[in-house]
């Protein structure tokens, strides 16, 4: 492979090389995404896979965990965890019912939705507190709000599903600005561009890594690290309060519950797409893929009719998979 000399007359990698070492597992799970893809084309049935449509479909479905997994990269950046998200966006989906709804408050669509994101950062930064002022730890702290959220998201609907019936709300989700295109995978695609930005370009994505990589030298360095703590847990709680609207957009149904268990796929889209659990490194269009990859098990598991079960199998595979990836890279990497 191509070398380049610094100025200090050692060899150093190519960029080719440099960028190779950067993104490996994002390269490693996009190959895999294709592999599944061709896979699933010809061991479905009379190739009922391979279309357009189901293509599109399996998109439109991870788009919402898609979306979740992208404000989840921020936090796991930081080397915390957030087992919120999956009840937090059952509570969020409740208020938007509450919200929205004809028989509840009824209000305006852009009051609602704005209402709604609200709720999501309020979630966010409740985690944050706890984590940077409280001190608690990030599993314990988020596992707190995950059994709050779904106490809160049953008492508030009283165990049962709320009706969306605003044209808008379901146009969110639902409607086609690109023809042929559902409006979920445009906005899962736009916030991917915007993480994308963020996490690359700003101080959020930089404090975010660099906390992950060592708390206590970004610390000494100036950095005010339980703000920036506190900050990157509301952007999350931002992007669940989208998903959540995706989630409930398609149909225009809230059910109060079913957010519960999600909180795993997402950490699992994250972490298979390349975000180290560890901290200090994080891909955002990883989570992207990682989404897309999880969804197009679930599919074609589903449409070569395999129980529900083996799917749970082969994503706990695919995810212990990713996870000794990481590992050994890190184990290279400190050796090195």
């Amino acid at each position: 492979m191509s070398t380049v000399v610094d100025n200090k007359g050692l060899e150093a990698p190519s960029p080719v090389a440099a960028f190779l070492k950067r993104n490996m597992q994002l390269l490693l799970v996009t190959v895999a995404l294709f592999v599944v893809l061709a896979f699933f084309s010809v061991a479905v049935p009379k190739f009922a896979f391979a279309t357009v449509n189901v293509y599109l479909d399996i998109v439109l479905q991870s788009a919402f965990t898609g979306v979740m997994a992208l404000g989840a990269t921020f936090v796991i950046a930081t080397s915390g965890i957030d087992l919120s998200v999956g009840t937090g966006l059952s509570l969020v989906a409740v208020m938007a019912g509450v919200f929205l709804a004809g028989d509840r408050m009824n209000l305006p669509l852009g009051l609602g939705l704005l209402l709604t994101l609200l709720v999501g950062m309020a979630i966010g930064l409740i985690n944050g507190l706890n984590v940077s002022i409280l001190g608690l730890p990030p599993f314990i702290a988020t596992l707190a709000m995950m059994m709050v959220a779904r106490g809160l998201a049953l008492i508030i609907s009283n165990k049962s599903s709320i009706t969306i019936a605003n044209p808008g709300y379901k146009f969110i989700a639902a409607g086609k600005v690109i023809p042929g295109v559902a409006n979920s995978i445009v906005i899962f695609l736009v916030l991917t561009v915007l993480a994308t930005f963020l996490m690359n370009k700003t101080l959020l994505g930089r404090y975010a890594l660099a906390i992950g990589s060592n708390e206590e030298a970004t610390r000494l360095s100036g950095v005010n690290v339980r703000m920036w703590k506190i900050i990157i847990y509301v952007v999350a709680g931002a992007f669940m309060a989208v998903g959540a609207v995706l989630y409930s957009a398609r149909g225009g149904l809230v059910q109060p519950a079913e957010g519960v268990g999600m909180e795993l796929n997402v950490i699992a889209a994250a972490v298979i797409g390349g975000t180290s659990l560890s901290g200090g490194r994080a891909s955002i269009p990883g989570a992207l893929v990682g989404a897309i990859l999880m969804e197009t098990l679930k599919k074609g598991l589903t449409m070569m009719s395999i129980a529900a079960e083996w799917q749970f199998v082969v994503t706990g595979i695919v995810l212990l998979l990713a996870v000794v990836i990481d590992n050994l890279r890190r184990i290279r990497e400190n050796a090195a």
